[in-house]
């Protein structure tokens, strides 16, 4: 059986191994539902964008809110990559992990004054500026604090990245970053504003791109403005070209990480910007198809229009198919020789939207183990306790050896923190 993405996750005869473990294994030692990374797929996926920018300046900062697990974080860290992040929280996350808030850029559309502040006062490298009133604002809060917010504008191209809707940032009806009309303005505001100073220019059009075209569109606009930026007399430092280089779920062919890289530098290069710090925000192309999400079968109901297969995974673990209808292929965990049913994979919660994968031809039996493939992004960094059930437990495997590095929820973690009203 061809299985997509990782070339650490495959079998071994009749069992599905990811690097040196047996998943079913995993699932045994462990309990199910269980995610499982391989930090080998994890590392190798870094290291084809390592090679394609080697003795360039550059920073590849982790898109982290596709996978904020602070082993993963450590295991990035610790190759070499700075940190995208979205939240205060995320920040926090960071920290946790020993990671210097100095290898830190901050994105995303909404931040608030509390985490500006927290911020500015563990030493992030760079905010990533949405809008003309964040500027308003950051430089409000960097003044009151007696520091200097040092920024880059995330710049909405208008490039359509033909992708999902949901994952698509980069258009004008996107509410992502500034509008390209209005940038050069912005940054002569920026650069007016006491508490900044501006550093760099930003651009992230989507996730999930398996097309070359719309970056090199992108690029071209951002070197453009880069170009009547510095002419104002604001000179830009570095330039951001975000993430989005999509993953093999079932017959994509994005192109590879290096060919995509090499691609936008021999473009940078041609047009004399080849001075620049150059930097990355790749997210879901460095885990997604390092991770699987292992279930247990609990039963097999067949029906007059739907066999269905139940499992213990359900859509609070694994989002995307519910969110985005998102296909991801499950597999047996140890093949079986009988033929194969059509099943749709579904979970234990009340709703019907609760399903992992819809006619999947599997040969199972209750109390055997599947495994969702390409599950190490937007997979448990988005899981939630719908139906009082906990999160699932993480495991990361190096060869032979596994190691647990999220515990399973407990239900009283899931309402400690929570207060009765008192006896009346």
């Amino acid at each position: 059986m061809t299985l997509p993405g990782s070339p650490h996750i495959a079998y071994r005869d009749d069992d599905l191994f990811i690097e040196g473990c047996s998943v079913a294994e995993l699932g045994q030692r462990f309990g199910t539902p269980l995610y499982v990374y391989s930090r080998a797929s994890l590392l190798g996926a870094l290291a084809a964008y390592q090679r394609a920018l080697k003795g360039r300046d550059h920073l590849i900062c982790y898109a982290m809110k596709a996978n904020s697990t602070l082993a993963v974080l450590q295991t990035f860290a610790q190759a070499g990559c700075g940190f995208d992040i979205v939240s205060g929280g995320e920040l926090e996350r960071v920290l946790a992990a020993g990671i210097e808030a100095s290898l830190v850029v901050f994105s995303g559309v909404g931040k608030t004054r509390a985490e500006m502040r927290r911020a500015l006062e563990a030493g992030v490298m760079c905010f990533n500026v949405e809008s003309e009133a964040e500027l308003e604002v950051l430089s409000r809060v960097a003044s009151e604090l007696h520091k200097t917010a040092r920024v880059s504008l995330r710049v909405n191209p208008d490039v359509d990245a033909g992708t999902h809707p949901y994952i698509s940032t980069g258009l004008k009806g996107n509410k992502f970053g500034v509008a390209h009309e209005r940038a050069l303005a912005c940054y002569q505001r920026a650069a007016s504003l006491p508490g900044l100073q501006v550093v760099g220019i930003d651009c992230h059009i989507g996730s999930q791109i398996t097309d070359t075209g719309p970056y090199l569109d992108a690029l071209d606009r951002m070197l453009d403005l880069i170009e009547q930026v510095e002419a104002a007399g604001i000179p830009i430092h570095h330039l951001d070209l975000g993430g989005g280089l999509g993953i093999t779920y079932t017959d994509e062919t994005p192109p590879s990480a290096e060919l995509l890289v090499k691609g936008l530098l021999a473009r940078i290069d041609a047009r004399g910007h080849g001075h620049r710090k150059i930097m990355f925000e790749p997210g879901r192309s460095l885990v997604g198809n390092g991770g699987v999400l292992v279930s247990e079968v609990l039963y097999l109901k067949p029906g007059a229009e739907k066999n269905f297969c139940i499992v213990d995974a359900a859509m609070n673990d694994l989002m995307r198919p519910a969110m985005y209808e998102a296909w991801m292929k499950i597999v047996a965990c140890q093949l079986r020789p009988e033929a194969p049913t059509n099943f749709d994979v579904v979970g234990p919660i009340c709703e019907s939207g609760d399903w992992l994968g819809r006619d999947r031809p599997l040969a199972v039996q209750a109390g055997d183990f599947v495994a969702v493939l390409s599950a190490g992004a937007y997979s448990m960094s988005m899981a939630s306790n719908y139906n009082t059930r906990g999160r699932a437990a993480e495991v990361m495997v190096s060869g032979d050896q596994a190691w647990l590095i999220r515990d399973r929820e407990e239900a009283a973690d899931l309402f400690r923190g929570e207060h009765l009203l008192p006896r009346r």
